[in-house]
């Protein structure tokens, strides 16, 4: 097409100069425009030829990374299987050992069988040659020779059973025994408090001129306490049935509203009835809960008056009961008959409730009320001996003593009173103080723990290490107390300054 329009332009003549001017600069402009459409396509197919090759690149990437993974995690397994072969390696080498091991004890066994056998056969020609009572103590020889190296190699064994193990089994028996027991916990007891109706039951319980208190207190043998204590009266006697039978009366007393010293005369009386009827029936009840026979009635006033002491702030029956329980439980465990222990771990402390008419400790008045009333020579002995007051005659008095112990010191089994927790506190702080070097010493923890503050100058770390110790052993043996105490010893120094 351009070239036909050149010919014609060409064939127009000179005047046509101008228009072949204008065509080469239209043609070359549509050549610049087509030149610059293919740059751009070229850039474009550039583009996507290097995001094509940043692609691949990318990829092989990722599979030489993947592989080199695998390749690592191959190495890796390898590295496990040959520490596992090598270990198999060696165990197949130990078990070959032990085998050359077994197989050359084998052979020396066999060795010995075969030497043996030769002996015997030699034995039996000699004996052969013997007659009956020569072959008779020949044989008695070998069997007393066997015999005493087997009790021999027996009596090793006992030996090297120790005293840990012995003690391990009865500790294991005691704890046992200790938790089948339903236990009661102490209480707080220290006096008879008798709640009033009013304020002015006071005045009337006092009267005219102090002659009714006067007159209770004659009548009871007890002391009525009157304080500030609103609506309430204290009575105070060393005797607790005295006591328990003034408060049942007092309380009748109040109940009535007539208080005068002839109705204090009888409510006592009817008091004092009821309360030994009560006395009885306690005693009964205590032998029912134990399934024991029923003893004579003089030994059951005094086992029911066992409810209304304490020891301790410990119920002194409840307290029989419960080692009547654990005496028949170490008599089960140890093949004794629980009956013979039960009963004369009830009986061991109806001593307390005997007047102070009788001479002698609690146990053995108890021993001559037993043995007063036909009891089993084994429970009155065993009574008798729970104090070490007497030699046992049988195993039932170690047995009742063990259980004796176990109740009264088992956690939460006894209380002390004020005045007892008082003296240890003290006690433990001026065993602190008594050593050199201890600046002060705190007791803690109701007495459980104590806390000694030394002079850093004086003592050194060893030595504080040590003064521990020696007030531990000190402690120990002049002391009497539950559970274990712990010793603390504190030493520091403190440097102080102050800036301005």
């Amino acid at each position: 097409m351009g070239a036909e329009w050149l010919n014609i332009i060409a064939a127009a003549g000179t005047g046509a100069a101008t228009a072949i001017i204008l065509f080469r600069w239209i043609f070359s402009g549509s050549l610049k425009q087509e030149r610059t459409r293919n740059d751009i396509a070229c850039q474009r197919l550039l583009s996507d030829a290097e995001i094509a090759a940043k692609r691949i690149r990318d990829d092989a990437e990722y599979d030489i990374k993947r592989h080199r993974r695998d390749v690592e995690l191959r190495e890796q397994e390898l590295q496990k299987s040959l520490e596992r072969l090598a270990q198999e390696s060696q165990r197949q080498q130990s078990i070959e050992m032990e085998l050359q091991i077994r197989e050359a004890a084998l052979a020396q066994q066999k060795t010995e069988l075969e030497e043996l056998k030769s002996s015997y056969l030699n034995r039996l020609q000699e004996v052969g040659s013997l007659n009956q009572d020569a072959l008779k103590a020949e044989l008695i020889s070998q069997i007393e020779s066997t015999c005493e190296q087997e009790l021999k190699t027996l009596q090793q064994n006992l030996r090297d059973q120790t005293d840990r193990e012995i003690e391990s089994m009865a500790r294991e028996m005691l704890i046992t025994a200790m938790q089948r027991v339903s236990t009661t916990p102490a209480t707080e007891a220290t006096a008879t408090i008798v709640d009033l109706p009013s304020e002015d039951m006071k005045g009337r319980i006092i009267g005219r001129e102090g002659r009714n208190i006067r007159s209770f207190e004659a009548v009871t043998g007890t002391t009525l306490m009157i304080d500030e204590t609103p609506d309430s009266v204290l009575i105070s006697a060393f005797d607790p049935v005295k006591r328990e039978i003034a408060r049942t009366a007092l309380e009748s007393l109040l109940k009535d509203g007539r208080i005068h010293p002839s109705t204090i005369e009888a409510a006592h009386e009817r008091a004092k009835t009821d309360i030994l009827k009560n006395v009885q029936s306690l005693g009964e009840e205590a032998m029912t809960r134990l399934k024991l026979k029923p003893a004579h009635s003089e030994i059951l006033k005094l086992l029911g008056q066992l409810h209304f002491r304490l020891s301790l702030n410990q119920n002194s029956l409840e307290h029989s009961i419960e080692v009547a329980y654990i005496a028949s439980m170490l008599a089960s465990e140890l093949g004794l008959d629980p009956v013979i222990a039960k009963r004369a771990a009830l009986f061991h402390d109806i001593g307390k409730a005997i007047d102070h008419e009788f001479e002698g400790s609690h146990a053995l008045i108890a021993g001559k009320m037993l043995r007063r009333y036909n009891e089993d020579p084994r429970v009155v002995n065993a009574v008798e001996a729970s104090h070490e007051e007497v030699p046992p005659e049988s195993i039932y008095a170690p047995l009742v003593t063990i259980a004796d112990r176990i109740s009264a010191m088992r956690p939460g089994a006894r209380s002390d009173s004020l005045d007892s927790y008082v003296d240890r506190v003290k006690t433990l702080e001026r065993i602190a103080k008594g050593f050199e070097g201890v600046k002060d010493a705190f007791a803690l923890q109701a007495g459980r723990e104590i806390r000694i503050i030394v002079e850093p100058s004086q003592l050194t770390d060893q030595d504080s290490r040590e003064l521990a110790r020696s007030i531990s052993r000190e402690i120990e043996s002049s002391m009497n107390y539950p559970s274990t105490i712990k010793i603390t010893v504190i030493r520091e120094q403190r440097f102080c300054a102050t800036a301005k």
